[in-house]
């Protein structure tokens, strides 16, 4: 058989290697078209996020650019407010402004108004400067002393303009000129818009010595000069010289509370536009001066998600966001994400459809394999099958044909015997268990094909197992080829069956007993045990469990202990098998061993109420 189907595998595995060829090309141009919708996704969702960074980017420059004037006088005037700003010269950080005090520990400036007011001041002998601007601020004393305008006035001026030639330290500076504008506005009759400017704004210095800062510029401007002390000491006297003369001060108080205590953590390199998260935009300057504003990210990208959702480029839940931990992002290169569902929808779909297509081709595979496989099947079962009709017929044949000659041969004798007036001895008998033989194999056969097909419908009836051993016992005992001991241990079980099928039944079971055994006397055994089972035992050659369910199978045979041939159609236990199904009971191998077998027998036993059928 395998030459036989070589053809028909050669022809398969070629056909399945085409279809496999052809259905991997198709995955692949699948497959294709799948990076194909990723690519153009991918593209659409780059291009919104290009969109997203130029309009984030615009903002930021446009922000800064708007804060440059403001930048540029917070840089100037320590009084203007410069929130959200900030610019680093030469390394320090000049907005938002810091409180860069002294760390002396002590309070000079203090310490010299307090001398200054107690007219204790003296000054050294190599401090020149010192003593005449001591000599100056005595003069205007003096001539507020005497009530003298114009001579205040005059002295006055006089002290300006060496305030003008000579820079002293500003623990000097400041209170001394403190000391004296306070008298003057305690006591003296000055112009009031000289006083105003002297506390606030400055002059500028007529004679190109440039500008002569007021207190409250001044104290900002040279707030490192002083400790914390000093600081907040005069801060309040000058806060109070202010509201005296009429000056704001409001803001010089804000300015002062704001003062930052240590610099903002930001890079300390700057080469390009960056975006801190930490919520700043920095631009550098030239060498290492950077500038910046303060900006409120979240907002920021609120503000573009909207505007990109009105012009139809996202969907409603769409957004715009800086995705990653970077503290510090290249504006050039922003990690801008735009995430909506509508890309997760989007390769949802995709691969959802690929999925499909895959599956189908899948599918595909495994149904041509399955056909494959069924016809190869379908070509092993008709071989099969003709092996199976050839031996069939060949045992048939040979099963028909030993018995007929067995009564020939026994007949001619007989027929010679007699012609001669001989004893004719026992071939009657032999020539009635031939016949009895060749009676129940055609028995079987008919049995068996009205069975399969469905034609035998069985007279379901009670049926005495007693009886039906009984029976047995007869049969065996006129038409066994060897001794048979038969022992029974049933009880008065009726069972709901067709007796003709039953007695047919337990013929095969004893028969295959008697041809698949080497002992003399065969001896069976028949016992009934609850549920309807019943046991048939026997002293056989055995069966091997790896054959246990196959002996059931059509026109299977096992061999005898010796590897002899032993005669039968194959059919016996396939039938028997057939006869306990149609009754809606099993029969199966309980036990086997080299001492004997024990078939069990299930049906359905027999109740009152039971009818039965035609």
């Amino acid at each position: 058989m395998p030459r036989r189907l070589l053809p028909t595998l050669v022809a398969l595995v070629l056909g399945l290697a085409g279809l496999g060829v052809g259905l991997g090309y198709l995955h692949r141009i699948f497959a294709a078209e799948r990076e194909d919708a990723r690519a153009s996704l991918r593209s659409r969702r780059e291009a919104l996020e290009q969109y997203a960074r130029a309009s984030l980017g615009q903002a930021l420059r446009e922000g800064l650019d708007g804060a440059r004037s403001t930048l540029a006088a917070a840089k100037e005037d320590p009084l203007l407010a410069a929130p959200g700003l900030y610019l680093r010269e030469q390394g320090e950080q000049v907005l938002p402004r810091l409180a860069l005090f002294d760390t002396a520990g002590d309070a000079p400036a203090k310490e010299r108004y307090a001398r200054l007011r107690a007219g204790t001041e003296v000054a050294d002998e190599d401090e020149g400067p010192w003593n005449e601007r001591l000599e100056r601020m005595a003069l205007v004393e003096q001539s507020l002393a005497a009530k003298d305008r114009k001579a205040t006035l005059l002295s006055l001026m006089a002290l300006l303009q060496h305030r003008s030639r000579f820079v002293l330290a500003s623990t000097r500076d400041l209170p001394s000129l403190l000391v004296v504008l306070e008298d003057v506005a305690a006591r003296g009759d000055v112009v009031p818009d000289l006083m105003q400017a002297l506390v606030r704004n400055g002059l500028v210095d007529g004679q190109g010595g440039g500008r002569l800062e007021g207190l409250q510029r001044l104290l900002l401007l040279k707030r490192s000069r002083f400790t914390q002390e000093d600081f907040d000491f005069l801060r309040a006297k000058v806060a109070a010289l202010s509201t005296r003369v009429g000056v704001p001060v409001a803001d010089f108080e804000t300015r002062a509370r704001e003062l930052a205590t240590s610099p903002l953590p930001l890079p300390e390199e700057v080469l390009e536009p960056v975006l801190a998260r930490s919520g700043w935009y920095l631009e550098p300057l030239q060498g290492s001066d950077v500038r910046g504003l303060a900006l409120d990210l979240p907002g920021l990208l609120t503000g573009l998600t909207r505007e990109m959702r009105e012009r139809g480029l996202l969907e409603a839940d769409g957004r715009v966001a800086l995705p990653g931990d970077a503290p510090v992002l290249p504006l050039a290169s922003l990690p801008v994400a735009v995430e909506s569902s509508a890309w997760a929808r989007g390769e949802e779909a995709l691969e959802s459809r690929y999925q499909l297509k895959t599956l189908m081709l899948a599918l595909c595979a495994a149904l041509a394999i399955i056909i494959a496989a069924l016809a190869f099947v379908a070509q092993q079962r008709k071989y099969r099958f003709l092996e199976l009709k050839s031996d069939f017929v060949a045992t048939v044949s040979h099963e028909l044909r030993t018995p007929l000659a067995s009564i020939r041969l026994l007949a001619e004798t007989l027929e010679w015997r007699v012609a001669e007036g001989a004893d004719a001895k026992d071939y009657p008998a032999r020539i009635i268990r031939e016949a009895d033989g060749l009676g129940f194999l055609v028995e079987n056969l008919l049995s068996f094909n009205r069975i399969d097909k469905g034609r035998w419908v069985p007279k379901l009836a009670p049926v005495r197992l007693d009886e039906l051993v009984s029976n047995l016992r007869r049969d065996l005992e006129s038409g066994a080829p060897v001794p048979v001991e038969l022992t029974a241990d049933v009880d008065a079980r009726e069972l709901n069956a067709d007796a003709q099928l039953l007695r047919l039944l337990l013929a095969n079971l004893a028969r295959n007993a008697c041809a698949y055994n080497t002992r003399s006397p065969v001896r069976l055994r028949i016992q009934t045990l609850s549920g309807g089972r019943v046991h048939f035992t026997d002293n056989g050659t055995g069966i091997p469990q790896a054959e246990w369910e196959r002996v059931f199978g059509e026109f299977y045979r096992l061999s005898g202990r010796d590897g002899r041939e032993v005669p039968g159609s194959g059919l016996g236990l396939a039938l028997c098998r057939k006869i306990a199904r149609l009754h809606g009971g099993t029969l199966r191998v309980a036990a086997s061993s080299p001492e004997g077998t024990t078939f069990e027998l299930t049906l359905p036993e027999y109740r009152p109420d039971a009818r039965s059928t035609a």
